[in-house]
Parts: structure tokens; C-alpha cells; sequence
């Protein structure tokens, strides 16, 4: 099903240069992996503590800058690792741990944000890890690893970014309460429902 992550061929075209000086830097794709997890963590603790005191500002537009330079991380390590002979055993394990730990810290990260139902945001959580948990067995049952979308990990960092959008727009202008409610609310429910269709669709097309 359509997904964002099927431009990844297309950005990688573009990042292949500086992958290239990267290698020839030295730099490793686990460090970049590594790199990756720690900032995520940096950024989602700044996050949740520094809007544990203000109210939504341009600061919070750090989460969807950094989800973009994100998806640039994710690419590189995966072309480091592929193109110049740097898989491994513990790089398998980083590429899937650490993108799990980033995702579920950056989204819990909003729960500080009181217009967004609580509950429903540790929801979307959980099926963000089912989602990746069914798509990383299909290696068990001799299939390749899955990511069948709609909604795959590209595409959680772009709705996920778009909400936070909506928070600055609405300090801005101040929106309706109740419409920034149910418009962000909205948007995660629909989130956890094309979460639930992109775990089905992993299991369906690894079997």
C-alpha cells in the first residue's frame, strides 16, 4: 500500500555523496545509528521537560527538523552498512533497537502536550512497536523483512510532525480548543488505524 517509504530509493539518490564522505571519514553506520538514538533521546527529553513549563512555541518546531534529519540518519546507516561491507551481527540489532527506543521516546514525548488524549497516544505507541515486531519476524519464517505500510515508520515521523505543526499554528492563531482537540485527536485515531492495517498487512505478506 502507498507509503512514504517507497521514495526511499529517490533519497538515498541524494544523500549517496555525502555517504561517500562519510566512508571516506571513517565514519561507521553503527555510529551513525548510535548517533541517531542518543539525539532522538536528547530532543524528546528537552521536549517533555521544556513544555512541562511553557506553553507551545517555535521551539517545538525541533521535533518535525529533527524527524526529517532522522529519516536522513536512517537512510545513511542502512547505505554505510549495505554499500561499503559494514553489516553485522550487532548492527542488525542496533538498526531495529534504536529506531524502536527513538520512536516510542520522541512520541511519548508529546504526552506533556494536555490537548492530546493520553491514552490513546500510549495506544498508537504500542502498535507502532506491534507494527515493527510483525514486520522484523517474517526473517523467522524465511521471508524478508516487511515494511508494508499504510502507515510505516516514514510515515508516523510525517503525520507525528504535522500534529506538532498544528500546536505552533494554533498558539499562533488562536484555534478553538474543542476544534484543535478533535482535529489532533482525530489524526492520531486514524494513525492507530492504519497502524492496525500495516501490522495486518506485514503478517498477511510474510505468510
Amino acid at each position: 500500500m502507498l507509503s512514504i517509504y517507497a521514495l526511499k530509493p529517490a533519497f538515498q539518490n541524494l544523500l549517496r555523496p555525502f555517504v561517500n564522505f562519510l566512508y571516506r571519514k571513517g565514519i561507521t553506520a553503527n555510529q551513525i545509528t548510535l548517533l541517531a538514538m542518543f539525539t532522538s533521546l536528547g530532543i524528546s527529553a528537552f521536549i517533555y521537560f521544556y513544555f512541562n513549563k511553557f506553553s507551545v512555541n517555535y521551539f517545538l518546531l525541533i521535533y518535525p527538523i529533527w524527524m526529517l534529519i532522522r529519516m536522513a540518519f536512517n537512510a545513511i546507516d542502512g547505505m554505510l552498512a549495505r554499500e561499503f561491507n559494514q553489516q553485522s551481527n550487532l548492527g542488525a540489532f542496533y538498526n531495529e533497537l534504536c529506531d524502536v527506543i527513538s520512536d516510542s521516546a520522541l512520541f511519548f514525548s508529546l504526552i506533556v502536550f494536555s490537548i492530546i488524549n493520553s491514552e490513546l497516544l500510549l495506544f498508537m505507541i504500542f502498535l507502532s512497536i506491534l507494527s515493527e515486531y510483525s514486520g522484523v519476524m517474517a526473517p523467522l519464517i524465511g521471508k524478508e523483512r516487511r515494511y508494508d505500510g499504510p502507515m510505516g515508520k516514514s510515515d508516523r515521523a510525517f503525520w507525528t510532525s504535522l500534529i506538532t505543526i498544528i500546536l505552533i499554528f494554533s498558539s499562533l492563531f488562536d484555534l478553538s480548543e474543542a476544534l484543535l482537540s478533535y482535529t489532533i485527536n482525530g489524526l492520531f485515531s486514524a494513525i492507530c488505524i492504519l497502524l492496525i492495517l500495516t501490522t495486518y498487512n506485514r503478517i498477511k505478506n510474510s505468510i
